[in-house]
């Protein structure tokens, strides 16, 4: 974006700093408009969906894992990382738009003993396997709002790295330290053997065994040294 000022998020279910408005995707990201009263246009004419819903607020939050359906260009997107830890809008098919992940921040009991699990983008989902624990990711159906399957967070899990240095990256779970008063410190090891260490709640479980539930935008999940960049950059004849 150029300028000194930027949308200001609504508020919304992820975070200010964690979320992507949805005026900058459809004016930086995807250039169906020019300037923030098109966004607004194409936002009141119902033109935008997230999750499902359709979304009048042209600064509504889209954040890690959110799909964004536009009906009139048959476009379908679901908002992950690149190995830059730089939002991508990475394009998916109608039956991958069906369906989300969602990372489990906490589960409790309600006032009215009813088992209550809460995610990451702000769903409380009642009545959930009772197998499901915090740090768990669920693949919530999301037309119904009701979960389908339970990837357990263990060693041997396939993740994705949500926030710090390493966002972005993928790999799998190969060690949790405990540590009790401060931050959990989890190892992880992505596909080329890189090892790389961040803090538990860094972390997004998207699959198990190297299957991941969604699929993967350019690289993979795969960061390249700025060695590696510059001579693939070469090799193409960009320098």
């Amino acid at each position: 974006m150029a300028g000194v000022w930027a949308p200001r998020p609504s508020t919304g279910p992820h975070k200010m700093r964690e979320c992507l408005p949805i005026s900058v995707v459809l004016r930086d990201r995807l250039k169906y408009a020019l300037t923030g009263k098109e966004c607004m246009q194409i936002c009141m004419e119902r033109c935008v969906k997230v999750d499902g819903k359709v979304r009048t607020d042209f600064n509504y939050p889209a954040g890690f894992m959110d799909v964004i359906e536009l009906e009139k260009s048959g476009d379908r997107f679901r908002l992950l990382f690149d190995t830059k830890g730089r939002f991508v809008l990475h394009r998916i098919n109608r039956e991958e738009a069906t369906y989300k992940l969602c990372r489990v921040n906490k589960v409790f009991i309600s006032g009215k003993k009813i088992p209550v699990i809460v995610t990451h983008d702000g769903r409380s989902i009642r009545y959930p396997d009772p197998d499901v624990k915090v740090n768990d990711t669920v693949k919530v159906d999301i037309a119904t709002g009701k979960m389908s399957d339970i990837l357990k967070f263990e060693l041997g899990s396939l993740v994705m790295l949500t926030k710090g240095r390493n966002a972005g990256r993928v790999g799998t779970l190969q060690h949790i330290e405990r540590h009790e008063g401060s931050f959990d410190i989890v190892t992880i090891k992505d596909t080329k053997g890189n090892t790389f260490a961040t803090r538990l709640g860094n972390v997004f479980v998207v699959g198990s065994a190297n299957q991941p539930q969604v699929t993967l935008p350019k690289g993979r999940g795969i960061k390249k040294t700025i060695l590696q960049e510059r001579a693939e950059a070469e090799a193409r004849g960009d320098l």
